[in-house]
């Protein structure tokens, strides 16, 4: 499985030094490739390592879910290629920024041109705002139990998820083997400092055997999800978001619940 734009983005470039080869966990034959590590992965919500890379080769993590409320933060970012965004750390999707964190100099110099090339520049608005969010990120972490902020950023959220992702198991588990969910090792984590259970920012649910196409399914219910045939997947999986207005997520629950 992979992320549905990976695909679209690396054909775009109609490079002839490149193109895309699909999931890295069905190749035969080791690398050196261009590796793209997405974890804790989109769709399916599990933390992933290289495949193919591991004598060799280009990667890059898109680390794009790798925050406390989604999962345990295990190990630090220490990658030659890390990218982020505060769409999916705070979700600010509409101010479109993200950073990244790069070891080699003349990696970073080249894709700040391309950026330079790409968009003709980053808004300063966009830049402000996006300060702005992660100051007031950081101050609720480091003066968490003040009166200023009660739980930091990420603990709110974590509870907000931890919560959503209990509702969605009650709702699964009395659907009479409808619909499935996977299951998620827990693991220390640094920053809340003890053992959590992931809580991913995307559910990968499963329809049962019969049912080939639960998007299609889903739909005649009311309910829009992304198939598994966008993530190179089967289609009898669909990914949901988990993000959702609570008015939003309350009627999915409602709707998901209605099915027997």
């Amino acid at each position: 499985m992979f992320l549905q734009s990976y695909p679209s983005m690396t054909d775009y470039q109609k490079s002839g030094l490149h193109k895309w080869a699909g999931d890295a966990n069905n190749f035969t034959e080791m690398g050196p490739y261009i590796e793209l590590i997405t974890s804790p992965n989109n769709p399916d919500g599990f933390v992933r390592h290289s495949c193919v890379n591991k004598t060799g080769g280009a990667m890059i993590y898109d680390l794009a879910y790798y925050w406390p409320q989604y999962t345990p933060i295990s190990s630090p970012a220490d990658n030659d290629l890390s990218l982020f965004t505060v769409s999916k750390s705070t979700g600010h999707a509409g101010i479109r920024i993200g950073w990244a964190l790069v070891k080699d100099p003349e990696v970073a110099r080249r894709m700040t041109k391309f950026v330079e090339l790409n968009t003709i520049g980053v808004s300063k608005d966009s830049q402000i705002r996006a300060a702005k969010i992660l100051e007031v990120v950081a101050d609720s972490c480091e003066q968490s139990g003040s009166s200023d902020f009660e739980q930091s950023f990420f603990e709110f959220s974590y509870h907000l998820m931890e919560k959503r992702w209990q509702q969605l198991r009650e709702t699964v588990s009395k659907s009479g083997g409808i619909f499935s969910l996977p299951q998620f090792s827990p693991a220390f984590c640094h920053f809340h400092s003890k053992v959590l259970q992931p809580h991913p920012a995307f559910a990968w649910l499963r329809c049962k055997d019969g049912i080939e196409d639960c998007e299609s399914f889903l739909k005649g219910h009311k309910i829009l999800t992304r198939g598994g045939r966008h993530f190179g997947a089967s289609s009898s999986y669909v990914r949901v978001s988990m993000l959702d207005r609570d008015d939003t997520y309350k009627m999915f629950l409602k709707r998901l619940s209605s099915i027997r």
